[in-house]
C-alpha cells in the first residue's frame, strides 16, 4: 500500500488498520489511551480496532461528544494519570481526533488548554507533544493531519490551538472504516473536505504545493461525494473521499477563509461543523467574487461548473443535491445572535486569509443572507 510522508507518516488503503499492533510497538507505547465516541462503539468499529491493536490493550475513553469539550479533556487527563498512559490513539471523526491532540498537548506541557490559545499567542509555545496515532473513520475534517485543535471550554466559548507539533506521529487511513457511515453524515463531512480545498485554494497565503493538493481534493470530492452519499458501499467512492479528506487536511497549511471564520462561533451553538460549512460556503464564494479570479477559474474547471453558472449558485445546488440544508434558519439559528457571531468571525484568525477583507458588518450581512 502507498506510504505518504507529508507532515507525518500516513498508511493509506483498505486493510491498513491491520498493522496497528505493530505500529503501537514501533512507537514504543506500553499503555496507550484510545479516545473515541459511542457511535464508533455501537458501529462495531472500536472492537475491530482493538483486535488489530493486539497484543496491546489500550485504555478506552468513549465519551467524546459531537463537538469536543474541555470536560472530556479533563476526564481523559484523569484516566491518563490513573492508568499510567504513555500515548494516545484517536479513533473517529474530527471530534475524537481534536480531543486526542489536546490530551497529547496537556500531558506533555501541563497547564490548561486556554494557555495555548492561538488568538493570545499561546500556540507559539507548543513543542513536541505526547505520542499520537490518528485513525479517521469519516471523510471530512482532515483533522488527522491538521495542525489545529478546536474545543469548547467549560464556559461554552471555543478555543483553537494551532501548531505543527500537534500533528499525529502516525495516521492510519483505512476506507473500510467509513463503509458504515450514514449517507447524511457522509454528505456533511464530505462537504467539509471539499470546503478545505476551496477555501485554501482561494487563501491569500502563497503555498504552491498545498494549493495543488487542495485543488486535487476539490476535484475528487466534487466527483465522488455524490456517489458515496448515494451508495455507501461503493468502495472506490469511499477510497476517493477518504483521500479527498486527507488532502483537504494537508492543504490546511495554506490557511482557510471566511466560511470557517463564521463556522467557529456558530459551532458554539452545538451545530454540526460540516452542515454549517455547506450553508456558509456558497455565501462566502459570492462575497469573494472578483477577488480571486484565477482561483475561481481553476475551481470551476475542477468541479465542472457550467460556463453560464456562478460558482456560488453551483455550490448551493450541489449542497442541496446531497440532502443538506442550505439556510441557517433550517438549523434554528436565532437571528438575534448574528451580530455577536459576526464580531467573533471578524476576529477569527482564519478571516485574515480570506481573499476579500471582511469586518463585522460584512460578516453580519453574509450571515443574514445565509438565514434565508
Amino acid at each position: 500500500m502507498p506510504t505518504i510522508n507529508y507532515l507525518t507518516r500516513i498508511e493509506f488503503d483498505f486493510g491498513a488498520i491491520a498493522g496497528l499492533g505493530a505500529e503501537i510497538e514501533h512507537l514504543g507505547l506500553k499503555r496507550p489511551l484510545l479516545v473515541t465516541d459511542q457511535g464508533i462503539v455501537e458501529a462495531g468499529i472500536l472492537q475491530r480496532v482493538l483486535d488489530a491493536a493486539a497484543p496491546s490493550q489500550p485504555v478506552i475513553y468513549d465519551g467524546t461528544t459531537e463537538n469536543p469539550t474541555e470536560q472530556s479533556l479533563l476526564e481523559c487527563i484523569d484516566i491518563w494519570k490513573g492508568s499510567g498512559c504513555d500515548g494516545v490513539i484517536a479513533l473517529g471523526g474530527g471530534s475524537p481526533i481534536d480531543l486526542a491532540k489536546a490530551v497529547a498537548l496537556l500531558t506533555s506541557h501541563g497547564g490548561t488548554l486556554a494557555d495555548y490559545n492561538v488568538k493570545t499567542g499561546g500556540s507559539a509555545g507548543i513543542g513536541k507533544v505526547s505520542p499520537q496515532i490518528a485513525i479517521p473513520t469519516a471523510a471530512g475534517t482532515g483533522a488527522e493531519v491538521g495542525r489545529a485543535c478546536v474545543m469548547s471550554l467549560l464556559d461554552g466559548s471555543k478555543i483553537v490551538a494551532v501548531n505543527l507539533n500537534m500533528v499525529a506521529d502516525l495516521v492510519i487511513c483505512d476506507p473500510e472504516l467509513t463503509l458504515s457511515l450514514p449517507s447524511r453524515l457522509t454528505a456533511a463531512t464530505g462537504i467539509d473536505a471539499l470546503s478545505h480545498g476551496v477555501e485554501t485554494y482561494c487563501s491569500t497565503w502563497d503555498n504552491p504545493p498545498a494549493a495543488a493538493i487542495g485543488l486535487d481534493a476539490v476535484k475528487r470530492a466534487a466527483r465522488w461525494l455524490p456517489v458515496a452519499v448515494d451508495d455507501g458501499s461503493n468502495r472506490q467512492a469511499r477510497w476517493e473521499m477518504m483521500m479527498a479528506s486527507l488532502m483537504g487536511g494537508m492543504c490546511l497549511q495554506k490557511a482557510l477563509g471566511g466560511a470557517h471564520a463564521m463556522a467557529t462561533p456558530l459551532g458554539e451553538l452545538h451545530l454540526h461543523h460540516g452542515t454549517l460549512i455547506g450553508i456558509l460556503l456558497p455565501h462566502i464564494l459570492k462575497f469573494n467574487k472578483g477577488y480571486a479570479d484565477q482561483a475561481y477559474a481553476d475551481l470551476r474547471k475542477a468541479m465542472a461548473v457550467p460556463a453560464r453558472m456562478d460558482l456560488h449558485d453551483w455550490m448551493t445546488e450541489f449542497v442541496k443535491s446531497l440532502g443538506l440544508p442550505t439556510t441557517l434558519s433550517e438549523l434554528g439559528v436565532d437571528p438575534a445572535l448574528l451580530p455577536g457571531i459576526a464580531k467573533k468571525a471578524a476576529l477569527d484568525h482564519l478571516s485574515a486569509t480570506n481573499p476579500r477583507p471582511a469586518d463585522a458588518s460584512a460578516y453580519l450581512e453574509i450571515l443574514k443572507d445565509a438565514m434565508r
